[in-house]
């Protein structure tokens, strides 16, 4: 039992925040969701923050960029400025997907990541008179909640979309966007992690993944030409590529079929360049086929021990190659980086290439991070050195391999 202060001249008011009220609360919330219209979300959320005694709730979304949380409007929110990711409470808690409190003259400041599965959302912020475990506990389950509610809902509405953005959009961006699958996945045998740029104007690049009993598959792919011709191309490409994997194919069957579907569409003059992998997340064991791409990197003990080359494949589209697959055993830890062409080939005018060794030396420089903070760390790095040119599209895919088992997960101890 909780306490949460008056106003002037009236007595502090017990507030029950044990586990039985935490489940009533959340099952009230579950309750009403289900049928909430998006724009109600937030006086929803700020309702039942108010009943534990919280104020001043915010939800901070991220941005595409990545650089900044930015306060979600609503009725019941506290709108202010958006927080930095890299130098704030909120993007410490983003960023290490754990609560962080900050003691204040008239409370606890409270920052709690809002968590879809193992994609970070954003972070819910709010103040308590006083906290305790029970507190805790049942923030962290709401905001779980909350997390999840705000992706669903993004399905209906445009309000969330909104808020992210700090920057016009381009059609083809927006089209690249709404392929996409969640920027990040985590388990306990594999996680992976991806980032494009510039995110506010990408057309031929693009990624997608998908963890299938034991078996991870993962296609990186760079699409021809420039704005609405590449993301046109790229939308191809990811959607037969789909198609192809949950026909259950293997890798070379995929390719082929990727390839015929491009061919017969846009004819010989119209390519992606590609990299499918895929990872059993059982044993380490990594195939891959390289279809005109820059060789993906094998990080071990934050060191780029060797570049996965191997025999080139012919651009998805030219029509009838016979792909070559490679294959890697890969102990835990290890991670692999892919990136496209746009990320080592930019270049200021009459200047140099990025070039491949800068980026492993910034590599070998993000140490202790998890896949996320890694792969937005270097792309952010990368930017800086480059002085913010962009003249191509680029991403970064990463992926850790952990091994051991998920077991454990089904069962149930009460």
């Amino acid at each position: 039992m909780a306490t949460v202060a008056g106003g002037q001249g009236s007595r502090d008011v017990p507030v029950d925040r044990s586990e039985g009220f935490g489940e009533r609360l959340l099952g009230l919330l579950l309750d009403r969701a289900h049928e909430m219209p998006p724009q109600l979300i937030a006086p929803l959320v700020a309702e039942e923050v108010n009943r534990i005694g919280g104020r001043d709730i915010t939800i901070l979304l991220q941005d595409y960029e990545q650089r900044v949380l930015t306060p979600l409007p609503g009725r019941g929110l506290a709108i202010g400025e958006p927080e930095p990711i890299d130098d704030s409470p909120a993007g410490t808690a983003f960023l290490g997907a754990t609560t962080v409190e900050q003691s204040r003259a008239d409370g606890v400041r409270m920052y709690l990541p809002l968590l879809d599965g193992s994609d970070q959302v954003g972070v819910l912020a709010l103040t308590l008179t006083t906290v305790d475990d029970d507190d805790r506990r049942l923030l962290r389950r709401l905001a779980g909640l909350v997390a999840d509610m705000l992706v669903t809902k993004s399905n209906y509405t445009d309000q969330f979309f909104r808020a992210r953005r700090r920057a016009p959009m381009s059609v083809a961006a927006e089209i690249q966007w709404s392929l996409l699958p969640p920027l990040t996945m985590l388990t306990p045998q594999v996680a992976v992690a991806g980032i494009l740029e510039p995110a506010y104007d990408i057309a031929g690049d693009s990624f997608d993944y998908a963890l299938n009993d034991d078996i991870l598959h993962v296609s990186v792919i760079d699409a021809m030409g420039h704005n609405l011709d590449a993301a046109v191309l790229a939308t191809v490409a990811i959607g037969a590529y789909r198609h192809a994997r949950r026909a259950d194919v293997g890798l070379a069957e995929l390719y082929m079929f990727m390839d015929a579907a491009i061919n017969r569409q846009f004819g010989p003059d119209h390519f992606v360049t590609a990299q499918m992998m895929r990872l059993d997340v059982g044993t380490g064991h990594l195939q891959w086929v390289n279809a005109g791409h820059p060789p993906a990197l094998l990080i071990r003990d934050h060191q780029v021990i060797q570049t996965l080359a191997g025999p080139g494949t012919l651009p998805v589209g030219f029509g009838g190659d016979i792909p070559q697959i490679s294959e890697q055993r890969l102990r835990r830890g290890d991670r692999v980086l892919f990136f496209t062409d746009g990320l080592v080939e930019e270049h200021e005018s009459g200047g140099e290439q990025f070039g491949e060794e800068r980026l492993i030396g910034i590599v070998e420089r993000a140490r202790g991070e998890d896949v996320r903070e890694m792969v937005r760390g270097v792309s952010h790095a990368l930017m800086r050195e480059r002085r913010g040119i962009t003249s191509d599209d680029a991403t970064l895919f990463l992926v850790e391999w952990r091994g051991g088992t998920t077991d454990h997960l089904a069962t149930v101890d009460l």
